[in-house]
């Protein structure tokens, strides 16, 4: 895979989970990365940890949900590094199985504003910059085989998450005269939600591995982030307005 050497990368919620991946992954190439987390509690460790790999990377607190958050990241990245070529939004809080008879207002405000409104923020604000880098331009977003198949226990994420894919394709067209390349991934990855799943259900970590073809989870770093840092690369180039499910072949019908 090409180097990501002299890209400079924002990662929104990158202090946990797949986040955490994709950051890791894109410094192990070269990237220099914009720890966008909620909390700095979660974010500086995961600058320490690049940083002792001989990484370059900042932790920026943000909250995606607030546009003037998002624009001051987006403001910090380029002073501190001076670019920005590469979004990619992975923050989301909500995903809480729920029944739709039972859902109020604040399971659909949870869930839509960190996946809807957050990828607007992320991909309004970046634009400009995306568009001066041209053909190294890259926004990613990071949806969910539920936003493609749905889902009967978690009726109001399913259609956020689609939200996103409609997002990346038409920002796709509006943006490939310009070279930018748009494309959502659908992981399935171990995470510290995922991780809490199992303890709560012993049985579950067992069927989805069951289901599986390749017989587990995915690693956050290895399978989803290097997904990530290949979308980013000059390798990827010619790949836009597609969603790269990584998921193990457990939805082969997608």
């Amino acid at each position: 895979m090409t180097g990501l050497d002299g890209r400079v990368a924002i990662v929104t919620g990158a202090g946990q989970g797949v986040g955490r991946g994709i950051a890791l992954a894109m410094a192990e190439r070269g990237a220099r990365v914009v720890i966008a987390a909620r909390r700095a509690q979660t974010g500086d460790p995961v600058v320490d940890e690049i940083s002792a790999r001989g990484g370059e990377a900042v932790c920026i607190v943000t909250d995606v949900t607030r546009r003037d958050d998002v624009a001051a990241c987006v403001d910090a990245a380029v002073a501190r590094f001076g670019a920005l070529h590469v979004m990619i939004h992975n923050a989301f809080r909500g995903g809480v199985a729920h029944r739709l008879e039972d859902a109020g207002a604040d399971v659909w405000e949870q869930n839509s504003r960190t996946a809807v409104w957050g990828s607007f923020f992320c991909a309004q604000l970046a634009y400009p910059h995306l568009r001066d880098a041209g053909a190294r331009g890259r926004l990613i977003l990071v949806t969910s085989p539920a936003g493609v198949e749905g889902s009967a226990n978690i009726p109001l994420y399913a259609p956020v998450k689609a939200a996103q894919r409609a997002i990346a394709k038409s920002l796709a067209r509006e943006w490939g005269p310009h070279g930018i390349t748009v494309n959502c991934i659908a992981p399935v990855a171990e995470t510290p939600a995922l991780a809490h799943a199992f303890a709560s259900n012993p049985t579950l970590k067992e069927r989805l591995e069951a289901r599986t073809p390749l017989g587990r989870v995915g690693d956050a770093e290895r399978d989803i982030g290097s997904v990530a840092a290949f979308l980013a690369s000059d390798d990827a180039g010619y790949v836009t307005g597609q969603t790269i499910v990584c998921d193990g072949g457990s939805f082969t019908g997608l």
